[in-house]
């Protein structure tokens, strides 16, 4: 129980890392783009991770050697989701697609009644309607209705929480998998993005410090460390606690948004980002429930 508990709490670390993702993201400009800023940041949590392989005394060639099954969920994983969130950056406003992406920790609540041993509770579709209302206060708060020229930045967004929530789920089912494979797949998905950069895009390098502070952090922050601290936490702690423990998060990136001037705190994205968290929060302390039973 003890290591289940340490192994939790080290997961919930990627939470607060997290909560820094929309912020950072605005901060490398907005004009450097998508494949290029994956490849920028994946590199960076690659040689982290690489970093850690030095210091133990090896090159980590040894974590390369993983099923299929474990390449395809970490690829699709951390390259769909990424192109995905930044991708919804720049078709929707900041804070909506905040709010929509960090939807996954509610799936990962319900998705997580497909693995071993685990089942569906009412309470767990209540919490999801709850969330769902937030979420159509949020994108329908603008005077004129719903905004129609940022639905393709909304359906992205909500593509972000189906693909993290995912795979997250579906790491429980690799546990056997060491977390330093991840830095393998980061450094894998940061190569794809690169070789899509360059075939598709024009190289955008960050225009001053800030932006450098952005793309740096991105990369060591909610691209790196919290990653590995993730992956860790869901195949060895308690999942259904991580997901209740990951609900704060949109609380975290809206209040940074706020604060940075990238979002206003209107009485709409108040009120949807609490019916989100308490939808959340009713979902998870089902599952939290039904889990101590079994």
């Amino acid at each position: 129980m003890a290591t289940v508990n340490a192994a939790t709490w080290i997961g919930s670390i990627s939470v607060l890392l997290w909560g820094t993702l929309a912020l950072l993201t605005k901060l490398s400009g907005g004009d450097i783009p998508e494949f290029q800023l994956m490849a920028m940041t994946f590199g960076i949590a690659f040689l982290l991770m690489g970093g850690r392989w030095i210091l133990a005394g090896h090159t980590g060639v040894r974590y390369i050697r993983q099923s299929p099954f474990a390449w395809c969920i970490g690829i699709v994983g951390l390259f769909g989701y990424h192109f995905a969130y930044f991708k919804a950056m720049t078709l929707a406003p900041a804070v909506e697609v905040s709010l929509l992406a960090y939807l996954w920790p509610l799936l990962i609540v319900l998705l997580s009644a497909l693995l071993p041993d685990e089942r569906m509770r009412a309470q767990s579709i209540v919490g999801a309607l709850v969330a769902l209302v937030g979420c159509w206060l949020l994108i329908s708060r603008n005077a004129g209705g719903f905004a129609w020229e940022n639905l393709p930045g909304y359906l992205v967004a909500l593509a972000c929480a189906l693909i993290w929530s995912s795979y997250s789920v579906l790491s429980r089912l690799v546990r056997s998998v060491p977390t330093d494979a991840v830095g393998w797949f980061c450094g894998v998905t940061a190569l794809l993005a690169l070789g899509c950069h360059m075939l598709w895009e024009e190289t955008v390098w960050p225009d001053g410090l800030m932006q450098w502070v952005g793309v740096v952090g991105l990369g060591l922050g909610p691209v790196g460390i919290a990653f590995f601290t993730w992956d860790y936490g869901v195949k060895h702690g308690n999942i259904q606690l991580l997901g209740t423990l990951a609900y704060s998060a949109p609380l975290i990136s809206v209040v940074l948004l706020i604060l940075a001037g990238y979002g206003e705190a209107t009485v709409a994205v108040l009120s949807a980002s609490v019916l989100i968290v308490i939808g959340s929060v009713i979902a998870g302390r089902a599952k939290h429930r039904g889990a101590g039973r079994q």
